[in-house]
């Protein structure tokens, strides 16, 4: 009872209840509450305080900054949500913040698009610098099933290097990105009679333009750290996974190179192996063994996991191992 009442106390007041509304639409730092909320920044984090104190908000570090989210583990989770869903969307204080919310969300992703038109054409020589790609590479073949791969999905595809790769192991291979310039690199790459099972489409990974169970396998390589909502993703790509199908995640484990997030546009430093974990269960995925790579001062991992259910068949076709 104590702990219910410490959370409705907390709540009793319009910025924090505010707060709760904006960070049930994702995760966000002090300064972009601040820049939603148009009020001091100690004054906020005071707000944040109380709201972590009494278990409805959870904070986590990542580098120099603080992100700040709605909890997602105790009794005060369920309660959390039923009060966010008692105030309308219309309510002026909320549709305000909710416009410049979107104003926030507008920036990051034109500063991540800017970046990746800039270094379209060098896409893969940036991601060299970070790690040693063929290791990562030799590592992810020695994963994949060599056969029985009807479809397969690369997330966020780039340059198109993952369906060059794995291509040959499926007999059909579709690349998503949501840049054209990167579409235009990933086509003329594909540009060769070795790839004709492989086509490239513009859409967007938190929206996939794709039936429920259409894919046996997919793989999202190093595109994690630049989203908004990475366990969005992952409960998107579930969506589209046959029973039995299989994800590889592969991107960089935690770190503090401040200068990805400045300079390459990372919303994220890495994750963790529990993490990740986590949003594979909470989406009906079973992780499986990771993979680290150690590098310097970057360690990449690969995230293997499969949708629950044995794998499906149709006639003709192998089943994948």
């Amino acid at each position: 009872m104590e702990a219910t009442l410490a959370a409705l106390r907390a709540v009793a007041e319009p910025t924090r209840m505010r707060i709760l509304i904006l960070c049930a639409r994702g995760e966000l730092t002090v300064s972009e509450l601040t820049q939603v909320l148009g009020q001091s920044q100690p004054r906020v984090s005071r707000h944040l305080r109380l709201l972590c104190d009494a278990g409805l908000m959870e904070r986590f570090r990542e580098g120099a900054r603080a992100f700040f989210r709605l909890t997602e583990r105790g009794r005060c989770s369920g309660l959390v949500r039923t009060l966010i869903d008692f105030v309308p969307a219309d309510e002026p204080a909320v549709a305000r913040d909710l416009d410049r919310l979107e104003g926030v969300r507008r920036a990051r992703a034109e500063a991540a698009a800017a970046y990746f038109r800039a270094n379209a054409a060098q896409w893969d020589k940036i991601r060299s610098l970070h790690v040693d790609d063929r290791e990562v590479e030799r590592a992810l073949l020695a994963m994949v099933p060599k056969t029985g791969i009807r479809d397969l999905l690369d997330v966020g595809t780039g340059t198109g290097r993952m369906l060059r790769l794995l291509g040959k192991r499926a007999e059909r291979a579709v690349g998503i990105d949501l840049s054209r310039e990167m579409l235009a690199i990933a086509r003329a790459s594909l540009d060769h009679a070795d790839y004709t099972n492989c086509l490239v489409r513009q859409a967007d990974m938190y929206q996939l333009p794709f039936a429920d169970r259409s894919f046996d396998a997919a793989v999202i390589h190093q595109v994690l750290h630049y989203a908004e909502q990475p366990a969005a993703v992952l409960a998107e790509v579930a969506r589209v996974l046959r029973a039995g199908g299989r994800l590889y995640v592969i991107d960089f484990g935690p770190h503090h190179q401040e200068v990805l997030r400045q300079e390459h546009a990372h919303r994220r430093l890495g994750f963790a192996d529990a993490e990740v974990a986590q949003w594979c269960r909470s989406v009906g995925l079973s992780a499986e063994k990771v993979r680290h790579l150690p590098g310097e001062p970057l360690t990449v991992s690969i995230w293997p996991a499969v949708r629950a259910g044995a794998a499906e068949k149709e006639p003709g076709h192998a089943t994948a191992h």
